[in-house]
């Protein structure tokens, strides 16, 4: 059956198919001109597939978001409770009990004594330069130094741990009740506020294990090189309540065992391993507790060997998740070890309650008590280098980077991208004649501060050369001369802003000239156009752009000036300075 109407204009007819009311309810009204149809037409089959396929995404977007509304209503019944466990390679020349050298890419058993192997008769010989950086990671993480502090021996049995047992400080750790403070530019979670302080239990000196090395399907070999690296266990208190603010814990006290030189890597590349304890309870006022359920910790778990942070934050997540629904669902959170991999939607038990091992804490007998005299933790506190919050002060207050960027900087490539970054400032400095200090540091708001324009090019610029590359950074790629070379010619207008891009990309390809001689050999220096010139470009494009103007004069929309100085730089194929530029363009908007 075919109906019509006929609507205001006799020139259009709006027909309908005799199709069911759901059907027909997808389809968008339908207005058909008398005269021959165009290309553009979209075809009536197609044009009820699109409409479909917007109709179920659509609720597919509203599914998701009303689960993640419940989830949400959820959260406001539960209470979270996170500690943290971190275990960091320490930066030592030897290891903790014998006295070979510790190595990360050495040859497999190339650095291995008869103690790290456990051969009968052998015994520990504790190395005290490897306490030097556990002091200095202890001190600043604000924790008082036990002087007298012993070893315990943890015994288990793994192939990866020839004497059947670690050697640890559990009950007696060298360090107690530090601290580190979180802030908005840390990542912490909204609901934590402006800042956050979470308790440090303890950190204590232990042993690693050897490197196991899969072979499948059923062959696992052995690198008994890092067997007995040292390593701190940091301890933290059950005081962390979300996801996000667990994630900025680690990132932040990774980042100060950085900056005190105390550890080897951070946990992308292996020198760092995190443990998690998560339990939820019934929040104080919900309808399913009262006071006496909600003033105890619910029963935890433990997720093992986490390694990056994003797999602390998602672990985390999906083990709530988890301990809520099983709870809600009338179920038992049981004590156990649990896992996670990267990608997961869901946490896997390793080891049930029936399972856990009784590690049998000893006393070790061949070693004695570990004594740290006054003098030792005065030296340390005196020569501790700069902590991240002060370097972060420092360049916001100094530099004039964003707290954003100034994080970046100190948190990139385990601080080298920092160390870069001062570099090409250095450079900076020694190759900017002093017309050209006074014309950038005379004006804070037109141009600004050398540090930021190098923190632009360093984060930024560099950094998205080699996202695009897909490579790790390296500061010979692009060496801070040439780089701050690059800068300077910018910034004495023998270059523009796209040609130094330019550049920069020529000498991350491998380009072994000096700047001066790339600007040189290939024309690239900036070839300065006469006033007259500018006018013409920019009258070009206001004669092209007539409503744009209208716009800007009538409407008072100047911000779409940019929009047109783009334009004039885009024509100007280099030859274009984005000041003048706008110089000229203003003139003749507005004379």
């Amino acid at each position: 059956m075919l109906t019509a109407f006929q609507p205001a204009s006799s020139r259009y007819v709006a027909l309908s198919w005799g199709l069911s009311n759901s059907i027909r309810s997808l389809l968008p009204t339908r207005c058909f001109q008398t005269k021959a149809s165009t290309a553009e037409d979209v075809p009536f089959r197609k044009q009820y597939k699109d409409e479909l396929k917007k109709r179920r995404k659509a609720g597919a977007n509203d599914r998701e978001g009303n689960e993640k509304h419940a989830k949400d209503l959820r959260l406001e019944k539960w209470e979270l409770t996170v500690g943290i466990e971190i275990h960091a390679q320490l930066n030592t020349k030897r290891k903790l009990f014998s006295k070979a050298f510790t190595s990360v890419n050495d040859k497999p058993n190339s650095h291995v004594s008869i103690f790290d192997l456990a051969l009968p008769g052998s015994q520990p010989e504790f190395q005290k330069a490897t306490l030097i950086p556990a002091l200095r990671a202890a001190i600043a993480l604000g924790c008082n130094i036990q002087r007298e502090s012993r070893f315990d021996r943890k015994h288990y049995f793994y192939a990866d741990q020839p004497s059947g047992y670690q050697i640890t400080q559990y009950y007696s750790p060298f360090a107690r009740d530090g601290a580190v403070s979180l802030y908005n530019h840390d990542g912490i979670a909204s609901l934590d506020g402006t800042s956050i302080n979470i308790g440090i239990q303890q950190i204590q000196l232990e042993q690693d294990t050897a490197k196991s090395i899969q072979q499948p399907p059923s062959t696992t070999l052995l690198d008994f090189n890092r067997v007995s690296h040292p390593l701190i266990e940091i301890i933290t208190l059950p005081q962390i309540h979300h996801p996000q603010t667990a994630a900025a814990c680690v990132r932040k006290i990774q980042s100060i065992l950085q900056a005190v030189n105390a550890v080897t890597t951070g946990m992308e590349q292996g020198g760092m391993r995190v443990d998690i304890n998560v339990s939820v309870r019934p929040k104080k006022g919900s309808h399913s507790s009262d006071d006496l359920i909600a003033t105890n910790l619910g029963q935890r778990t433990e997720i093992k060997n986490l390694s990056s942070l994003k797999a602390v934050e998602d672990a985390i997540v999906a083990e709530r998740d988890r301990q809520i629904d099983l709870l809600e669902s009338g179920g038992i959170v049981v004590g156990e070890t649990r896992g996670w991999t990267l990608g997961s939607t869901a946490t896997v038990s390793l080891r049930g309650k029936e399972g856990e091992v009784d590690y049998r804490y000893m006393p070790d007998p061949d070693l004695g008590p570990l004594l740290i005299g006054d003098s030792l933790i005065e030296h340390i506190q005196k020569t501790l280098p700069e902590l991240p919050e002060k370097t972060i002060g420092e360049l916001v207050s100094k530099h004039g980077l964003t707290i954003k960027d100034a994080r970046t900087l100190v948190d990139l490539e385990d601080g080298a991208r920092l160390d870069y970054f001062d570099a090409v400032l250095e450079e900076l400095n020694s190759i900017l004649t002093l017309e050209q200090v006074i014309v950038v540091k005379g004006k804070s708001k037109e141009i600004r501060k050398l540090g930021v324009v190098v923190a632009n090019w360093v984060i930024h610029e560099l950094g998205g050369l080699l996202t695009k590359a897909e490579m790790a950074f390296n500061p010979s790629t692009v060496p801070a001369r040439s780089l701050a070379s690059i800068i300077q010619n910018l910034l004495a207008g023998r270059v523009t802003g796209k040609t130094a891009k330019q550049l920069l990309a020529t000498v991350f390809d491998g380009d072994a000239r000096d700047v001066s001689t790339i600007i040189r050999e290939d024309k690239l220096g900036l070839q300065h156009l006469s006033q007259a010139e500018y006018e013409a470009v920019a009258q070009r494009l206001i004669d092209e752009n007539l409503e744009m103007v209208r716009h800007i004069k009538e409407k008072g929309q100047v911000q779409k000036i940019k929009w047109l100085v783009g334009q004039m730089m885009r024509l100007g194929e280099g030859k274009i300075v984005a000041e003048k530029a706008e110089a000229a363009l203003k003139d003749l908007l507005f004379r």
